[in-house]
């Protein structure tokens, strides 16, 4: 019998290797569930630890627990797991923030700049018989933009670096981040959506940022302006973003992330200016690794009674 068992709730991994050959080396068996609330539960209350993608755990569930120390999720955001809960439990939550920096930083850039040179109308012009930029204008240069980051972590701090490389003004908002060097001009939000050419948000999901961008700070938005979201979907209000797009009260809108997933594709039929993806900024196949040597890692820290790299406590 193993010292510990450990159980994915839900794995969206090509392989669990990584895992298993960190777990081995302190004697912990690992089992994968099927991503549903009873075959968790019935794998996971009595194990010392969890790792968890997507899988909701709320407090319910958390009281189900009867053996964890950890749950340990892959990637950045925690808001699928109740931390106060689990916390009161005596369970320690931990994310890998730093696994997918660069990924989503360049994808934010890619949304960005395909929207801004008009690249998704222009392809599709050509491929309709059409050769001319009359039907593209207008383009402005890159150099007389201004990109307000809404949050200044990790992945805006990476993709500042790419806009301040490319002569782009940056702005940003973050109520948490204080004046200092390498920083940029910190502005409210209020502010930030008035100038800006290009809103990129980076914000985490909470109470307090549910909803962030709805009709009203649309229409704070320059008519040209454009919004990238690779971050948290439910931040952008999507009807409101829709409507603001086929009114043009904005001219384009990146998304990578939706409040409910996969988004209902008829949603986003004939709607001008938008470019979408399918939750994939934090993609490569070095990422995907990273994130998987990292939260076992914090698995095995905790275990062996060492402090994770990694803890997540409740906002607030």
């Amino acid at each position: 019998m193993s010292r510990f068992k450990v159980v994915i709730t839900d794995q969206v991994f090509p392989t669990v290797d990584i895992e298993t050959t960190a777990l081995a080396a302190i004697d912990a068996s690992l089992e994968v569930a099927d991503g549903t609330l009873g075959d968790v539960l019935a794998r996971g209350s009595d194990a010392d630890a969890l790792l968890t993608t997507y899988f909701g755990i709320d407090a319910a569930t958390v009281a189900q627990l009867e053996n964890c120390k950890i749950i340990a999720r892959y990637g950045i955001g925690t808001d699928n797991v109740d931390i106060g809960a689990a916390n009161q439990a005596g369970i320690v939550v931990t994310n890998v923030p730093d696994y997918s920096v660069e990924e989503v930083a360049a994808h934010a850039l890619a949304m960005m700049l395909a929207l801004l040179r008009r690249l998704p109308e222009a392809d599709a012009f050509v491929r309709s018989g059409g050769w001319s930029i009359d039907g593209l204008r207008p383009i402005s240069r890159l150099s007389t933009l201004t990109v307000g980051l809404v949050g200044y972590g990790r992945i805006p701090r990476r993709l500042a670096e790419s806009l301040t490389a490319l002569g782009m003004s940056v702005v940003a908002h973050d109520p948490f981040v204080q004046p200092g060097p390498g920083v940029p001009p910190l502005v409210t939000l209020e502010e930030l959506l008035t100038t800006a050419d290009v809103v990129s948000l980076h914000a985490p999901l909470t109470a307090d940022t549910r909803g962030l961008i709805g009709a009203d700070q649309l229409a704070l938005m320059p008519s040209h302006a454009i919004l990238i979201n690779t971050s948290r979907g439910p931040l952008v209000v999507l009807d409101d973003l829709i409507d603001a797009l086929r009114s043009g009260g904005i001219r384009g809108a990146g998304l990578d992330v939706f409040e409910h997933e996969p988004v209902e594709s008829e949603r986003l039929a004939g709607i001008p200016g938008l470019l979408v993806s399918p939750h994939m900024a934090y993609y490569s196949e070095e990422a995907l690794q990273e994130s998987q040597r990292k939260a076992s890692t914090q698995v095995v820290k905790v275990l062996t009674g060492e402090q994770p790299d990694y803890p997540v406590k409740p906002l607030g």
